[in-house]
């Protein structure tokens, strides 16, 4: 997880209007946003996790 992403304006500007939208969905609660998108983000570490057990399990 300590891998730095930078971002030029135009990917800057995408990423805003998803985020803006992904509030807009929660009815403009941020915090409520946030936790979803970390428990998300949980689930979809826990099948990376598995898909590069799975991988080295192979090798």
């Amino acid at each position: 997880m300590d891998h730095i992403v930078t971002l030029d304006s135009r990917q800057e500007a995408a990423l805003q209007a998803i985020a803006d939208k992904f509030i807009a969905q929660h009815k403009g609660d941020a915090v409520k946003a946030l936790k979803e998108m970390i428990v998300l983000n949980g689930h979809l570490q826990e099948r990376l996790d598995a898909l590069e057990g799975r991988r080295r399990a192979t090798r």
